[in-house]
């Protein structure tokens, strides 16, 4: 079923479409994945000044890293909710651990898509036989009618597909005549663009969407604005196209959807709609897993994977204020 069947009237509305504006770029943030080695990642959403583009509220982009340096992946059990974990590998391999029962590698150019809704935990650990780590990771902020739908997990291999100066595979949405089979819940696009040296791309896209476009490697250039490696560029709803060019090739995610019309609260691992809705979760949390009250409550148990769950941390000592 494709996500516009499964969304409601309410929501299936045509957008106003505002002026087009110039390209924004949104600097990354490196943050420290745990460990005394930990693995950096670069942040680009969420930000201060942008939180989502359409539903997509978290990205993090990682590597190449040398495992051996690092240490890898290794994220203990750890809940969510209110989301989707979108994982995308350029290089090397990650198992998923969840509790809803399933068991799998994550390798390149393969999504794993993980829908928390009301409550879910995993754990991702790098294998042992991957040497080099290098992908990103995302979330999708559910819409208000799904948030809250029993969890679920799917896999989903997106053919590579050559279109004018490039290689697409379209994981999310659709593009350039391509339609991805990965079950989201609102309009989105989500794409790997392998760009040629000396390549220009323009891209039909859809006036209604706001774009993202993270340079993994490379140089692109959008709508005329040089993007720097591992920044975001921000290109807000009302265009009709997008042109890419790039001197010596490049690697891109190209990102985008309606925008969310929700305001959201994200805290950790939390999305929700309020300040009481997140400390809830997490207050469940603690209670359920780390202090062991209920092992088949909201969150469940990943079965397989030595070792203890990730404690949550406490709550900010100011309310959490929603944002969009």
């Amino acid at each position: 079923m494709s996500n516009l069947e499964r969304r409601p009237a309410e929501l299936t509305a045509e957008c106003d479409v505002p002026e087009a504006t110039d390209v924004v770029l949104l600097e990354p943030r490196d943050v420290p994945l745990g460990g005394p080695r930990a693995m950096t990642v670069h942040r680009t959403l969420p930000q201060r000044t942008k939180s989502t583009i359409g539903g997509w509220c978290f990205l993090d982009h990682y590597g190449p890293d040398d495992v051996s340096a690092t240490g890898g992946m290794r994220v203990p059990p750890h809940p969510h909710t209110g989301l989707q974990t979108v994982s995308w590998l350029f290089q090397g391999e990650i198992e998923h651990r969840d509790s809803v029962g399933s068991h799998a590698i994550v390798r390149p150019g393969e999504l794993n898509l993980m829908t928390a809704g009301h409550g879910i935990s995993h754990s991702e650990d790098s294998t042992p036989e991957t040497t080099v780590l290098h992908g990103a990771q995302l979330w999708l902020a559910l819409p208000g009618p799904w948030r809250d739908q029993a969890p679920f997990f799917e896999r989903t291999v997106p053919a590579p597909v050559r279109i004018d100066g490039a290689v697409a595979r379209v994981f999310v949405g659709e593009l350039a005549g391509m339609s991805a089979q990965a079950t989201v819940f609102s309009p989105l696009l989500g794409a790997q663009l392998d760009v040629d040296a000396g390549g220009t791309l323009t891209l039909d896209v859809r006036p209604g969407f706001e774009h993202g476009i993270l340079l993994d490697l490379g140089d692109v250039t959008v709508d005329g604005v040089e993007v720097t490696r591992r920044h975001l560029a921000y290109v807000p709803p009302g265009r009709t196209r997008l042109s890419l060019s790039s001197v010596g090739g490049c690697r891109i995610l190209l990102l985008g959807g309606e925008p969310l019309g929700e305001r959201i609260v994200m805290w950790w691992n939390f999305i929700g709609r309020s300040h009481e809705e997140v400390a809830g979760s997490r207050e469940q949390w603690q209670r359920e897993v780390i202090q062991g009250a209920d092992a088949h409550g909201r969150f469940g148990t990943v079965t397989g994977r030595p070792g203890p769950p990730l404690p949550a941390p406490p709550m900010p000592t100011v309310r959490l204020k929603p944002r969009r």
